[in-house]
């Protein structure tokens, strides 16, 4: 019985052949043979290749598309806050327009201005004229100058840099 055992032991399975190593086999291929095992192992790889250039060219026109999407609409939120700016600046800062009061006073002191020889009043006159204080005097002038650009306009007294004159211009 130990003689099974050591013979188990020291050999594996039958008793070892010669092996040859893959690398001292000769194969014997012709030219033809060589090339159609080259092109079927490179047909697999070529055709997968193949798929993927078009899965990438698929890719990029997507992408292209997708880019002129977001820069429209890029555009247009854009657009749409600018709108919304105007829309806030009208409402936080309305534009009023003159009322009654105001032009009957402008009418009044395009009248006074035209009725004085050298077309020109202080302020100080045109407030007492109109029994009013700086602040409307300064709308009214603004109202007046703003109806008739280039008509009017407002210079330093001569003796005092602190006090200033309405003027008509000519026609």
């Amino acid at each position: 019985m130990t003689q099974i055992a050591i013979a188990s032991i020291n050999t594996f399975g039958p008793s070892p052949k010669a092996i040859e190593s893959p690398s001292e086999q000769l194969i014997t291929l012709t030219y033809g043979q060589l090339q159609g095992l080259i092109e079927a192992a490179i047909q697999p790889l070529q055709a997968e290749i193949a798929q993927l250039r078009e899965e990438i060219n698929s890719l990029r026109t997507r992408t292209t598309s997708l880019e002129s999407t977001l820069d429209l609409e890029i555009t247009r939120v854009c657009v749409d806050i600018a709108y919304d700016r105007k829309r806030l600046a009208k409402l936080e800062h309305p534009t009023k327009e003159p009322g009654k009061t105001e032009l009957s006073r402008a009418e009044k002191i395009e009248r006074y201005l035209a009725a004085r020889p050298n077309h020109q009043a202080s302020f100080e006159t045109l407030k007492g004229m109109l029994q009013i204080n700086n602040v409307l005097l300064n709308q009214t002038i603004k109202i007046l100058m703003d109806g008739s650009p280039g008509r009017y306009g407002v210079v330093k007294a001569p003796g005092d840099k602190r006090k200033r004159t309405l003027i008509m211009y000519p026609k």
